[in-house]
């Protein structure tokens, strides 16, 4: 299916689990410079058009939650997380009480908007951000905010796998609510532990690259899956096994000098693609794409907005 500069409406509800709306690609920034007007607004209407419901906005750090907080209240559809990412978790180190503290405040002061303690959890691709014993004291730490809160957990776990179960499972009494771990690209028996363990599997591009990748999309019970964009980042590219499945194609421009309000930008992802994350599931599962957009926009419900389930 070939969309046209004008979006024509989706019947099928979505989620994104994972937005990063307060990156500054949507600012028309890369690269610090400015490439083209501020388009976060058009990038909305589009992805409420393409049948978007709700939108998660990732927090990343504690310098991140104040933009975020700004970016929500564009809409009601709009929610955000609080937490700091593994790669930034040095950000603790300067004083780690004040630092906690302040994230403790911050959930205090937007309560209403966040559904989810996170970024949180362990990246080892990326140690040169912040090294292991670092990254791992402070998940552990922030553990704490999902039992003071009784929220949910939005998880990052990225090479770490073994560190990252020995953590939840030390500090199991502390997740009342669940959660998910997000941008999933581990093996089968990963998932299967994280799903054992109560988690859901969180899709995007990123974990549909590789054909392992797929087989282990196979294998897991739609039950268990929420899907995402990680935009601007994660989109599915034309290199990745999962593209073959793509059915729905936007206007794109290559150089964003070029940008317009009815186009996408070449390899800045927009929320309104997560249409193109489920057909890639669906295809691989062999299953109808209506009635998976159903199950995961449910799995979504029951874990972040329980008021909301059907």
């Amino acid at each position: 299916m070939r969309i046209s500069g004008k979006i024509r409406e989706i019947a099928m509800k979505f989620i994104d689990i994972g937005a990063n709306l307060t990156d500054s690609m949507f600012q028309g920034v890369y690269g610090g410079s400015k490439k083209h007007e501020a388009d976060l607004d058009i990038v909305l209407k589009r992805s409420w058009s393409m049948g978007m419901q709700k939108i998660i906005v990732t927090v990343g750090s504690l310098s991140d939650v104040e933009e975020a907080a700004k970016v929500i209240e564009r809409d009601d559809r709009l929610k955000m997380t609080v937490g700091c990412h593994p790669t930034r978790c040095s950000e603790f180190l300067k004083d780690p009480e004040k630092y906690f503290s302040d994230l403790q405040a911050s959930i205090e002061k937007y309560k209403a908007k966040i559904v989810a303690v996170g970024e949180i959890g362990l990246d080892y691709d990326r140690l040169h951000f912040c090294e292991k014993d670092c990254q791992k004291r402070f998940f552990e730490k922030q553990l704490e905010l999902a039992e003071t809160f009784n929220l949910p957990l939005f998880l990052h776990c990225r090479n770490s796998h073994a560190d990252f179960i020995e953590i939840i499972e030390k500090n199991r009494d502390k997740i009342k609510c669940g959660g998910v771990v997000h941008s999933f690209d581990g093996n089968i028996d990963e998932a299967e532990k994280l799903i054992d363990m109560g988690f859901f599997i969180g899709l995007n591009g990123c974990s549909l690259k590789t054909e392992d990748n797929l087989q282990v999309v196979t294998l897991l019970p739609a039950e268990k899956i929420m899907i995402e964009t990680d935009a601007p980042w994660c989109g599915i590219r034309p290199s990745h096994a999962g593209a073959g499945f793509v059915q729905t194609k936007f206007p794109t421009v290559k150089r964003k000098e070029k940008w317009t309000p009815d186009h996408l930008i070449d390899g800045r992802c927009e929320p309104a693609q997560i249409l193109q994350v489920l057909e890639v599931i669906a295809g691989v599962k062999g299953e109808d794409k209506e009635k998976l957009a159903d199950i995961f926009y449910n799995n979504t419900l029951s874990v972040f907005f329980p008021e909301n389930r059907q």
